[in-house]
């Protein structure tokens, strides 16, 4: 019965009709590696009601993207075809392979979310070539996603953002010194952190696309879930909250000591005081420790709002 059950679900995850090639009908959810860009993609789709097309553009796993770089820089202005036509392939639903439908358990959609990590320094051109497209983008506190890497064992990945002319060019290069004289890999995952979102910061102009973050949905899930469909444009059930026991973002490492209450703060078995004060260090050249310091909860509730400086403690 149990070989059964898998041949089925392998069917579903490879033969499915997506009926609707409209951008617009896919949500792209960005954020940073282990932000948790999956879990809130299940989040969106609790009913099952979309195709999940998970992180398609790993050009190592997508051959129509297979040109990208494995994090790539696109100016927001930039018109090439080699980037555009592919992009939209995504978007409409035309790519398919046993990567990107490993998760997905409907059969016919008209509807697609895709939960990406290697797309948060190309939002702002999404936004312009895909202005109909809903993008959700995700912060998780940079000391939890540098353990949680670090965990799994990841590459830091430094060498994609330094050799990208283009980026050094419109907007990194003054920190370029700095993240090469990053030493230790804790620093490094947290230099990565930082240009993957202080890019998007510099050039989205606010409410570009909806910025939530993983704190929020742990902490204030029914305040963060009314911000997030109402934005989708979709109203949402209650059985949406069965979602938040399944937080795909975690390590074995931290699954074997997180328990519902201590969730946000489980990094925190790992990462020393030191670690911290040099992340903050760090946050501070980009202007970013507005959004995250010594605590685990951000900063801030929306960093578009004009009362952007009120903080997490302080919402109703």
């Amino acid at each position: 019965m149990k070989q059964a059950a898998s041949s089925i679900d392998t069917a579903v995850r490879s033969v499915q009709f997506d009926l609707n090639p409209d951008p617009a009908a896919a949500v792209v959810v960005a954020g940073t590696g282990r932000s948790g860009t999956a879990w809130v993609a299940n989040i969106i789709n609790y009913a099952n009601d979309y195709r999940y097309v998970f992180e398609p553009f790993n050009p190592y796993k997508t051959p129509e993207i297979k040109h990208f770089r494995y994090r790539q820089y696109l100016r927001p202005a930039d018109e090439d075809p080699a980037f555009v036509l592919p992009a939209r392939l995504v978007l409409s639903g035309a790519v398919r392979n046993a990567w990107v439908d490993q998760f997905n358990r409907r059969v016919v959609s008209r509807r697609r979310v895709i939960p990406e990590i290697r797309a948060n320094l190309m939002l702002k051109w999404m936004r312009n070539r895909f202005p109909e497209t809903p993008i959700v983008w995700l912060l998780r506190h940079p000391c939890a996603d540098a353990n949680s890497r670090m965990q799994l064992g990841w590459q830091t990945h430094v060498d994609e953002i330094l050799n990208q002319p283009p980026l050094l060019d419109d907007l990194i290069g003054e920190f370029r010194d700095h993240i090469e004289a990053a030493r230790t890999e804790f620093e490094k995952h947290i230099f990565l952190w930082c240009v993957e979102n202080y890019v998007p910061f510099r050039q989205l102009a606010p409410y570009d696309v909806h910025v939530a973050t993983y704190e929020g949905f742990c902490e204030r899930p029914k305040f963060e879930f009314d911000r997030l469909f109402k934005y989708l444009k979709r109203p949402y059930r209650r059985d949406v909250f069965s979602q938040l026991y399944r937080p795909t973002v975690l390590s074995r490492e931290e699954s074997a000591i997180v328990t519902g209450s201590n969730l946000i703060d489980a990094w925190r078995e790992w990462v020393t005081p030191e670690q911290i004060d040099r992340a903050i260090e760090i946050l501070a050249l980009f202007g970013l420790d507005r959004l995250y310091g010594a605590e685990s909860m951000p900063k801030l509730v929306d960093p578009w709002a004009p009362d952007a400086s009120r903080s997490q403690a302080s919402m109703p």
